[in-house]
């Protein structure tokens, strides 16, 4: 989210209007970025998604910051580990942490009141990290959503296809590397005995 809050924060801070054009999703930090501009149009089959914090929990694991003070909540701080009340520590400063950034993007566009539902509802793990928000529901949300976008925006995107699912986009290569042909090996001096 650093990336993401920095680009809103720059957006916001641009003393033209801003309009931001979803043709597909804008999903955790594209939201973000979206909830800074003054418009945002989408495609009417586009989505957003959900601004919960994710948290690390172990390496390559990350956890709703909503879900780990729920099971806090309903276990109790006496049944849980001391590494789940770091964590709900951590998960309850990223919640507030992040409304505020929302409610920060928003309010000069709306009440204070209405900036502080939207955040709520964004932030506090109502929804899965992946739901996808359709346009009614953020136009329901109270967002700044125009349900259609330019013609010219697809054709734009037209000009820069993406690359087909069966061909990744990043190769890995397995460590250490194996190249394709054998290194020449030095000669042996032969002996007999």
């Amino acid at each position: 989210m650093l990336a993401a809050s920095q680009i809103a924060f720059a957006l916001k801070r641009h003393p033209a209007k801003k309009i931001v054009v979803i043709p597909h999703y804008a999903m955790s930090g594209g939201t973000l970025i979206a909830l800074a501009a003054d418009e945002i149009w989408m495609d009417p089959n586009a989505v957003l998604g959900p601004l919960d914090p994710q948290l690390t929990a172990k390496p390559g694991i990350a956890v709703p910051a909503p879900s780990v003070l729920r099971v806090v909540t309903e276990k109790g701080v006496e049944k849980v580990s001391d590494e789940t009340l770091m964590l709900a520590d951590m998960a309850e400063k990223a919640i507030r942490q992040m409304k505020g950034i929302v409610i920060e993007l928003l309010e000069d566009k709306m009440s204070r009141d209405k900036a502080e539902k939207i955040a709520e509802e964004l932030v506090s793990g109502k929804y899965t990290h992946d739901y996808p928000i359709t346009v009614d529901e953020a136009v329901e949300m109270g967002l700044p959503v125009k349900p259609e976008i330019p013609v010219e925006v697809y054709e734009l995107m037209e000009l820069y296809p993406q690359a087909h699912i069966q061909r990744p986009g990043v190769e890995y290569i397995p460590y250490p590397y194996a190249p394709p042909y054998p290194h020449p090996q030095p000669a042996r001096r032969q002996t007999t005995g």
